[in-house]
């Protein structure tokens, strides 16, 4: 495996909940730093979540605050995602990134690499 890919996308119903992972090469896991972004359709990319090489430290967007919940699995070199009482307007495509660093961040531009993205759509 050469890349990040993430699954787990799909459609849900408002209130319903989704789990997202993302498997990464080790080259790219090891030691780094990860997070999940999103962007719907005629908007900007935007951050969701992001956790440290640890684990121990974990940031999340004021609008996902207390709904959803990253945690990384480091024996499976995979991310996940998990996402509850969806709202309509967590309808977009959510992107996996990995930064060469240790420490999480929260802007698009600190992360190296990124997966094709995994389509959410939750409807009302």
């Amino acid at each position: 495996q050469d890349q990040l890919v993430e699954s787990g996308g799909g459609l849900a119903q408002a209130g319903s909940s989704l789990r997202l992972s993302c498997a990464a090469p080790r080259r790219t896991f090891g030691s780094n730093a990860m997070g999940w972004f999103r962007q719907a359709p005629g908007k900007e990319r935007e951050f969701v979540a992001s956790i440290s090489w640890t684990g121990g430290v974990t940031y999340y967007a004021d609008s996902v605050k207390g709904r959803f919940t990253i945690s990384r699995d480091d024996s499976r070199n995979t991310i996940f995602l998990q996402m509850t009482d969806l709202k309509t307007e967590d309808t977009a495509t959510y992107y996996c990134a990995a930064r060469r660093r240790v420490t999480a961040a929260m802007t698009a531009d600190a992360y190296d690499d990124w997966g094709q993205g995994t389509q959410v759509t939750v409807s009302s």
